[in-house]
C-alpha cells in the first residue's frame, strides 16, 4: 500500500510472520528516502535467515529510483531481527538507533554474557539520535522524540510536522498499546511517552510498526492523533497514569514472550549483525535459561 502526504509518500510493507510494519518514506518528485524498521526472516525451527521480505522493500526502492540516506530503527525489536545491514548493503544509507541502545546493550550483554568483545557503546551503528535532534532528507525533515516505556531505547520519528512513526509504543486503536515487562521497560514511562505523541497536532498520521487486528478486521498500519485520543482502548483521554499503569502492568504479567525474543534481540543490539563466528567458523546464538 501507498499513501501520499503533501510530497512525500510512504510505502508500507507487512511481515506476515511477525505482523511487522516496514516502511519506504519518500519524496515524490526529489526520490530521496528513508527506510524504517526493515525486517529479516527467520526460521526458529532450523536457524536459517532469508531476505525475501526485505528483498521486497529493496525492489521498491530500486525500480523507484530512489536514493536511501537512512535505515532507521525505532528501537531494538524483540519479535523479529532487523534486516538493516541487507538494506544498507543493497541500497545505501545510513543505520541510525537512539542513543539509549547502550543502554538496552548493557543489559542485554549481561542476559546473554556476550563476548567481553561486544561493547555496549552503540558503536555497531552509524549513528544514535539524540532526544530533539533534526535532520533533513532532501526537503523532508525529520525530528527525533524519544519515547521510551516499551524499552529505554525508543524513538518516534516525525517527518515534516504531520506524521510520525511510532514504532511498538502505540498500536491501531483497538489494540491499544505496547508491552512494558522486557529488562528497561516501565508502564509509567511508556504513559508519559504516549502522552508526549498524543500532544501533537490532531490531524498528525501515527504509522504503527505491528498491528494485531481483531477477528473481521485486515491490518492497517495507519492512525490519527485524533483517533487514538478518542478511541485508543488503553490510552484514551480520560484515562489516568494510575488506571493506565494498573491495566498495562496486569495485562503484561498475562503474556508470554515473543516467540523471537532471543534470536532477535542478540542481533538488534549488533545493528542487524550477527555474533562473532566461533572458532570452528560458525556462528551461534545463545539461549538463556531462566532470565527471562
Amino acid at each position: 500500500m501507498v499513501m501520499a502526504t503533501d510530497a512525500v509518500q510512504v510505502k508500507a510493507f507487512l511481515d506476515d510472520d511477525s505482523e511487522t510494519f516496514s516502511y519506504v518514506v519518500y519524496h515524490e518528485t526529489e526520490r530521496q528516502a528513508v527506510v524504517i524498521d526493515p525486517v529479516l526472516d527467520f526460521d526458529y525451527k532450523s536457524g536459517r535467515t532469508h531476505t525475501n521480505g526485505a528483498q521486497r522493500l529493496v525492489d521498491f526502492v530500486k525500480a523507484e529510483n530512489l536514493s536511501v540516506t537512512w535505515v532507521l530503527e525505532t528501537h531494538a525489536h524483540a519479535d523479529h531481527l532487523s534486516a538493516a545491514p541487507f538494506v544498507k548493503e543493497q541500497v545505501g544509507g545510513k543505520i541510525g538507533i537512539g542513543e539509549h541502545i547502550k543502554d538496552v546493550q548493557q543489559i542485554f550483554k549481561d542476559v546473554f554474557n556476550l563476548e567481553k568483545e561486544f561493547l555496549p557503546n552503540g558503536h555497531q551503528f552509524d549513528h544514535l539520535f539524540t532526544d530533539g535532534e533534526t535532520f533533513q532528507v532532501g526537503s523532508m525533515h525529520f525530528a527525533v522524540m524519544h519515547t521510551p516505556g516499551h524499552t529505554p531505547a525508543d524513538l518516534c520519528y516525525i517527518v515534516n510536522g504531520n506524521k510520525v512513526f511510532v514504532g511498538d509504543t502505540l498500536f491501531m486503536p483497538d489494540v491499544g498499546t505496547a508491552r512494558c515487562d522486557f529488562p528497561g521497560g516501565s508502564a509509567t514511562t511508556l504513559y508519559r511517552s504516549i502522552k508526549k505523541i498524543l500532544a501533537l497536532p490532531e490531524a498528525t498520521e501515527i504509522y504503527i510498526c505491528h498491528d494485531y487486528p481483531p477477528e473481521g478486521r485486515e491490518h492497517e498500519c495507519k492512525t490519527t492523533v485524533a483517533a487514538q485520543r478518542k478511541h485508543s482502548k488503553h490510552v484514551h483521554d480520560g484515562v489516568s497514569e494510575a488506571e493506565f499503569v494498573k491495566m498495562r502492568e496486569e495485562r503484561d504479567a498475562t503474556l508470554d514472550m515473543p516467540r523471537l525474543i532471543l534470536p532477535s534481540i542478540q542481533v538488534n543490539i549488533r545493528a542487524g549483525n550477527m555474533p562473532p563466528a566461533d572458532a570452528d567458523g560458525k556462528v551461534y546464538l545463545k539461549l538463556p535459561i531462566n532470565q527471562l
